[in-house]
């Protein structure tokens, strides 16, 4: 079934030009996997929505190498989230990932790699080695200066946020509402997908939603 997955592509309409994914209520040819969370567009909201005792979920869309995303997003104070960049749809055989924490393959359909954090505890930005090294590239690239007093500030509890991600080459930044979040280089993870996550919760909790707004995306050379 992952085999599917692999040559999903958003449309685009040229290297370099904005696409406003979401606008057109669809879910933007991505594919939902690794969990049971649901999906919908709602007046070009991208709304995310937990199922009782479903791991973590992601909309996954791509592959694509260098780009730069940005989006407006709100979530529900008892649930975290994060956006994967340039992650990766585990298949039937694949070896362990390089790195992982368990040393052991990921099932088949579980999307792992890079992940921009969305939450209210300060950690909102850095990104995480989401399923394979479990911690933060800021400590696993020694980049931990950028986590600045104001960069666990700039999240906003309750609001919307604005997130811009920047991916080129090794090299991946974010910035939260204007502050600077990340800011590392790392020759791993070269092509992948971009994956929309809602966290996985506790059976009997919930249901807690996450949604993006103002979705914009571009391809960069």
């Amino acid at each position: 079934m992952a085999a599917a997955f692999l040559n999903l592509r958003a449309e685009t309409k040229g290297d370099g030009e904005w696409q406003k994914w979401f606008a057109d209520g669809s879910l933007q040819g991505g594919q939902i996997i690794s969990g049971q969370a649901t999906y919908k567009v709602e007046d070009g909201v991208l709304v995310g929505t937990t199922t009782d005792g479903s791991p973590n979920t992601f909309l996954a869309i791509g592959p694509f190498k260098d780009f730069e995303l940005e989006f407006d997003v709100k979530v529900d104070d008892e649930l975290n989230s994060g956006v994967q960049v340039r992650s990766h749809i585990a298949k039937e055989g694949d070896p362990v990932p390089e790195g992982s924490k368990s040393g052991k393959p990921n099932p088949p359909g579980r999307l792992f790699g890079p992940q921009c954090e969305i939450a209210i505890n300060g950690t909102a930005g850095d990104f995480y080695d989401e399923a394979r090294r479990g911690t933060w590239w800021s400590i696993l690239t020694k980049t931990e200066a950028v986590r600045t007093d104001a960069a666990k500030a700039a999240f906003k509890k309750g609001e919307w946020n604005h997130y811009r991600i920047v991916v080129k080459g090794d090299h991946y930044q974010s910035f939260v509402n204007g502050v600077a979040t990340a800011d590392f280089s790392q020759p791993g993870d070269p092509e992948g997908y971009i994956g929309f996550q809602v966290h996985g919760i506790k059976k009997g909790s919930g249901p807690y939603s996450v949604r993006w707004r103002n979705v914009k995306f571009r391809e960069t050379k």
